[in-house]
């Protein structure tokens, strides 16, 4: 039972197709079996397991899908949470010193993280200042005083991600 477990929570958080191998590093006993029980248990969900290739998803089913694209957390890559945790640690701060710790990717990243909504910039001499937006701290449910904290849970992301 506890292998069936531990092999629903990695199909559910990794977001992308494991393969049997990397689930028999986890649990012992079949994984195939293990995979037919799960795929029972949700016939009646919103939610399927699906082989692709040797490798196994855990997605929704399509007809549910349509409903849930507007809730689905956007993907941030490490890279991009490591420069807004930085900037949310020392907003505002200046494009140009953000551009000595993190390097020339800095322009990308400013420009993504824009266009997502999480940070606003303004001309400031020959740079740019940057800052978190409100929907920033909608978006991970953070309060605007808690810069300590803010970084912590964001480096926690970070650690828990694979590029």
């Amino acid at each position: 039972m506890e292998a069936k477990r531990i092999v629903e929570a990695i199909l559910f958080a990794a977001g992308k197709p494991v393969s049997k191998e990397e689930l028999k590093k986890y649990v012992k006993g079949k994984v195939e079996e293990i995979i037919k029980e799960l795929k029972k248990e949700y016939e009646k969900s919103a939610i399927e397991i699906l082989e692709i290739d040797g490798k196994y998803v855990m997605q929704l089913k399509d007809k549910y899908a349509e409903y849930a694209k507007k809730f689905a957390p956007m993907e941030l890559s490490k890279a991009l949470l490591k420069t807004l945790a930085l900037i949310a640690y020392h907003q505002p701060i200046k494009q140009s010193e953000l551009k000595k710790i993190v390097g020339s990717q800095i322009y990308e990243h400013v420009k993504e993280l824009r266009k997502k909504g999480f940070i606003r910039t303004k001309k400031e001499g020959r740079t740019k200042l940057v800052e978190l937006t409100n929907y920033f701290y909608d978006y991970f449910g953070f309060d605007r005083k808690e810069k300590e904290k803010i970084k912590e849970i964001l480096y926690k992301k970070i650690e828990g991600k694979r590029d």
